[in-house]
């Protein structure tokens, strides 16, 4: 397709999906994230696939970074085709037990940094009358849970800052703005979050793929759509959290506790809240089965069976 693609929060979960999936459609990819090695990594497996590739090391929440990297974007590739915005941290503890500089630099990762996304993206794609911009937001932008307020408001806030961006948009033709908002997902985001809580987090069940997300935000830069939602059981929640709020607020606690967090202890810490641990980076989180791998052990076994089978009848 040869389309000029800027991923920020390429090294990990749905950001390293899209890249792979971007990479596996032909475009040109700007992969940009704080950690140099990782995105090394992503480098060379989008290289694999084909695609010419640009990594920039950012920090979305650093002055100017935004901007700077549109520059090395455009000066490699030319005119930015479709931003696709990825980068999120989260943190778990009740409000008032996690830091306040723990709570405020979720807020400026996953909603300042949306916005300076959007303000950078949008003013070169107003210049060239043409761009689509593809921002994460989350079925926690239309719900709530406890132990992730940070988290929480500033998909809130993103929600908001969408619709307006979109309600603007419609006088700049050719521009087109996009939400999708995932349920739970198997990344490693959980595991590599903030904790304040003492229990280490988990995607509550059912759990969805980073791929399946990364193919509904590619699908988005194919045909643009206002809101693509990703996860089976988002609208069942959305409708309990409108029509029975009184019920949501009982029942959204218990079943935090039980299916949001596993037993593992853990001291207070502060995650990647404000730096990257390329260690812990990857697309998968491991809360899924690996199906290839149990496609695998079963053919293995069948085919073992088959032969012991095959022996006894001899």
């Amino acid at each position: 397709m040869n389309r000029t693609v800027v991923i920020t929060g390429a090294t990990s979960g749905i950001g390293r999906a899209a890249a792979r999936e971007f990479a596996g459609r032909g475009d040109r990819l700007v992969l940009a994230a704080r950690s140099p090695a990782t995105l090394a990594e992503v480098r060379d497996e989008c290289r694999a696939a084909g695609a010419d590739v640009l990594v920039v090391p950012v920090d979305v929440t650093a002055p100017g970074a935004l901007a700077a990297l549109a520059d090395a974007a455009e000066a490699e590739f030319g005119a930015i085709d479709a931003w696709v915005h990825t980068a999120a941290v989260m943190t778990y503890g009740r409000f008032d037990e996690t830091p306040a500089e723990v709570f405020d630099q979720v807020i400026r990762t996953d909603l300042l940094a949306a916005a300076e996304v959007a303000r950078v993206a949008l003013g070169r794609f107003r210049a060239a009358s043409a761009g689509t911009l593809v921002l994460t937001g989350s079925v926690l932008g239309h719900i709530t849970a406890p132990y992730m307020s940070g988290y929480v408001a500033a998909k809130w806030g993103l929600q908001g800052l969408t619709r307006a961006l979109q309600q603007e948009a419609r006088e700049t033709p050719g521009v087109r703005i996009c939400l999708v908002n995932p349920g739970s997902v198997d990344t490693p985001v959980y595991r590599q979050a903030g904790n304040y809580l003492g229990r280490v987090g988990r995607p509550p069940p059912p759990v969805t793929t980073p791929e399946r997300v990364a193919r509904a935000m590619a699908d988005c830069v194919d045909r643009p759509r206002r809101e693509v939602s990703v996860g089976r059981l988002n609208v069942v929640m959305r409708f309990g959290f409108t029509v029975l709020p009184g019920v949501y607020d009982v029942l959204v606690g218990p079943l935090m506790r039980l299916a949001g967090l596993t037993d593992r202890p853990v001291a207070p810490h502060p995650g990647i809240v404000f730096a990257p641990n390329p260690a812990g980076e990857a697309v998968r989180g491991g809360w899924l089965p690996d199906v290839s791998r149990v496609v695998r052990s079963v053919g293995g076994a069948t085919a073992a069976a088959g032969s012991a089978l095959l022996r006894r009848l001899r």
